[in-house]
């Protein structure tokens, strides 16, 4: 039997407690190493890490075979040009091992889906930038309606985008976000909110880049892992 490919899965580093020990983990939720498997791959966790240049970034990414940007904290506003809203937390570890990990992926054409924070992440890597803080646009929380929980709305997919091919027209999806993409840089902007915020972003002149601004691993939706995987 042939191995499964190898994917690779962007982690935190925070402060977590379980059982006696309280300390700062690289964690991942499991939801993300779930879906990975179920779509046929084995997953590897990737802990911030800024590789020490392009050279370790690109020999990381030669051991792997796809990419998933996995959600998390704000992207430092700097580095698309933009000065902090009191909203915005950051995790500047995080944003330098990715941005390194996304590049060297990039160059290697390597499949990559990006989630949440991870399609935000995509759109600053291709000189977009975001809106810091959806409640002063929309006038409400419903893309983040509670700490810890999700909000949910439909979204409709452009035709003959591969965001359509993986999810049809049209899905409903859960969000839980207070940031999003304003600019999508050089990528296209397939798939739209009913209020037009931005839900999913693609790059068709490569083998697999896809961005949905949802949790498709919380609502255990495999197709956009095994969209990756198939890719490979």
């Amino acid at each position: 039997m042939s191995a499964r490919p190898l994917v690779g899965i962007t982690a935190y580093a925070e402060p977590a407690r379980w059982g006696v020990w309280d300390t700062r983990a690289v964690l991942i939720p499991e939801a993300y190493v779930r879906m990975v498997r179920a779509a046929g791959a084995r997953p590897v966790v990737l802990p911030p890490d800024d590789l020490g240049g392009p050279a370790d970034a690109a020999g990381l990414i030669a051991r792997l075979d796809g990419l998933v940007l996995a959600g998390g904290a704000d992207i430092e506003p700097s580095r698309y040009g933009a000065a902090a809203h009191p909203a915005t937390k950051t995790r500047p570890d995080r944003d330098a091992g990715e941005l390194a990990v996304l590049a060297a992926a990039l160059e290697a054409d390597l499949p990559i889906l990006g989630v949440c924070r991870g399609m935000e992440l995509l759109a600053v890597a291709y000189g977009g930038a975001l809106i810091q803080h959806l409640p002063d646009r929309l006038g409400s929380e419903r893309h983040q309606p509670a700490p810890g929980v999700y909000g949910a709305h439909p979204a409709r997919f452009a035709p003959g985008s591969r965001a359509e091919a993986v999810f049809g027209p049209v899905a409903e999806v859960n969000s839980y976000h207070h940031q999003a993409v304003e600019k999508a840089g050089t990528l296209e902007v397939t798939g739209w909110a009913d209020d037009e915020v931005v839900e999913a972003v693609e790059d068709p002149a490569r083998r697999f880049v896809l961005g949905v601004q949802w949790h498709p691993e919380e609502a255990g939706d495999v197709r956009p892992f095994a969209a990756l995987v198939a890719a490979i």
